[in-house]
């Protein structure tokens, strides 16, 4: 009688509404995050697939569309000095830039750690660069850098030291790179700060009862628990080093006698200088595949460096 009377009323049974608004509960978090989908297959995912497509075209912006398949791969390997001169370039100045970057960056994040007066606003200072345009950046540095009114050659010849023309002269110029680099700390310093903020007071507590001093509780207590936030900044660092162009772009444009001529402004060149597309976008996908192996190395590296508290207490159990 209560189905007949469900049926005639023109509603539907308890039990199929409950199903409904169950389906709706399920569907309500996709739409939410609908937009973020929708994004990034049109601006993410549609255009590095197209352009793994068009890595084994000529595809000049303007003129006929040419199929050559492994053409564009098969002469960037054995036929074009520039990509083995602007990789050995980009490994050079991330080999140097990674080190230092993480090693500036965590010390700044431990002195910021330290319980002493106005902290805060000496994080907001150091965060500060981190917010200012790319190229507004590189036009400051440009002037601290100037080989003859430069603020730096000023203060060195302050102490009698005549210094080098840093952005003309190719044996310094990587290096004043490299400095310029490390100057935007503010997002990684915040990273370790928060990772310093994560770890229990009472492990320094413990250690100092014992009559551990400040060294030996950084590297035996703060460096262990704090190597999963190294990990995710030490990633994160190989692939902004493997990206790096404004700063070249703007200072040197690639000079002096392309020392600075970093691989990322190699694919800008091909792309918007010769109008190389199809090679451009094949020298992008082989800068994808070195990043992604670097990347995979270092994960997999990981398990001998990189301490997880959870896996201890696992083991203790």
């Amino acid at each position: 009688m209560k189905s007949g009377l469900s049926i005639g009323t023109g509603t539907a049974p308890p039990a199929l509404q409950v199903k409904k608004k169950r389906k709706w509960g399920q569907l309500v978090p996709y739409l939410f995050i609908a937009p973020w989908i929708i994004g990034f297959i049109v601006f993410t995912l549609g255009p590095l697939l197209f352009s793994l497509v068009i890595s084994f075209f000529d595809w000049p912006i303007v003129g006929e569309v040419t199929f050559v398949g492994f053409s564009n791969y098969i002469t960037m390997f054995t036929d074009d000095p520039l990509f083995w001169h602007s990789l050995w370039i980009t490994v050079k100045y991330s080999m140097i830039f990674v080190p230092l970057n993480i090693t500036l960056a965590l010390l700044l994040a431990v002195l910021l750690n330290q319980k002493v007066k106005g902290s805060s606003l000496f994080r907001t200072f150091f965060y500060v660069p981190s917010v200012i345009s790319g190229v507004a950046l590189a036009m400051i540095w440009r002037t601290v850098f100037d080989g003859e009114y430069g603020i730096l050659n000023y203060l060195l010849s302050l102490i009698g030291i005549e210094g080098p023309g840093w952005l003309s002269d190719a044996k310094w110029a990587l290096g004043a790179m490299v400095i310029a680099s490390l100057w935007a700390q503010g997002t990684m310093m915040l990273i370790f700060l928060a990772g310093l903020k994560n770890i229990p007071q009472d492990l320094y507590e413990a250690a100092e009862i014992d009559g551990a001093g400040k060294l030996y509780k950084f590297f035996k207590i703060t460096v262990p628990l704090l190597s999963p936030t190294i990990l995710f900044n030490l990633i994160m660092t190989i692939i902004g080093a493997f990206q790096t162009l404004t700063l070249a772009l703007v200072l040197t444009g690639g000079g002096p006698m392309q020392s600075t001529y970093f691989y990322a402004m190699y694919v800008y060149e091909n792309a918007f200088k010769y109008y190389k597309m199809g090679y451009s976008s094949a020298n992008a996908w082989i800068m994808f595949l070195i990043v992604l192996t670097l990347t995979m190395l270092v994960f997999k590296s990981s398990s001998m460096w990189v301490f997880y508290e959870s896996e201890v207490k696992n083991k203790e159990k």
